[in-house]
């Protein structure tokens, strides 16, 4: 009687390994090529494993799989026109799956992707510009609604102003204008009419 098959599958072994090929590049361990890279005079060397370039970048892919023979233990490339510290967070982030930048350098880690044919870097470059742009977006949105609810805000107590002698000269209306003495508005409310005090005084 047949078994059922099961999946054996790890979570944690991708990670493990790269965490591992990463120690490995630190300590220059089985590391089988050195790229130099140089930029306006600036030049540096990094040692790598071809497997995992060639895994990451179709750039290295082609390149080690073209190469006629090995010069020595170690294949050497060459890349102009890549700054070293874009280069270096270029490593860190095929060895680890994330690398940290200033905000102005994502641009160029783009590039470099490009250049390299990087589908894991550009991706992750362009969702996080994408990201950007869109805080950017939100950040101008709140600040003309913030500037819309002050324009709001400095109009509303004219407006309760107008409002209130509007209220008062309403009130005024439905007083009305003084009744003459001789209506019976004017009056005084005691019943003692106007003509009272003249007849006292003939009496007298």
């Amino acid at each position: 009687m047949e078994s059922n098959a099961v999946l054996l599958e790890s979570k944690s072994s991708p990670i493990n390994l790269l965490n591992e090929m990463h120690q490995l590049r630190l300590l220059g361990h089985l590391c089988d090529v050195t790229v130099s890279v140089e930029y306006q005079g600036v030049r540096a060397e990094f040692v790598a494993h071809k497997a995992v370039l060639a895994a990451t970048s179709k750039f290295f892919k082609e390149v080690f799989l073209n190469e006629k023979g090995m010069d020595g233990p170690r294949t050497n490339v060459f890349l102009n026109e890549v700054q070293v510290a874009d280069f270096a967070s270029f490593l860190e982030f095929v060895y680890t799956a994330k690398v940290e930048v200033e905000e102005d350098r994502v641009q160029r880690m783009l590039e470099i992707a490009e250049k390299l044919k990087c589908l894991d870097l550009s991706e992750t470059c362009f969702q996080l510009k994408k990201q950007m742009l869109e805080s950017v977006l939100l950040e101008l949105q709140n600040f003309s609604e913030s500037q819309n609810s002050e324009e709001e805000s400095t109009t509303q107590p004219s407006a309760l102003l107008e409002s209130k002698a509007a209220a008062v000269a309403g009130a005024d209306q439905a007083d009305g204008p003084l009744a003459p003495p001789g209506s019976p508005a004017g009056r005084p409310s005691n019943g003692v009419s106007p003509e009272t005090p003249a007849t006292k005084s003939k009496e007298k």
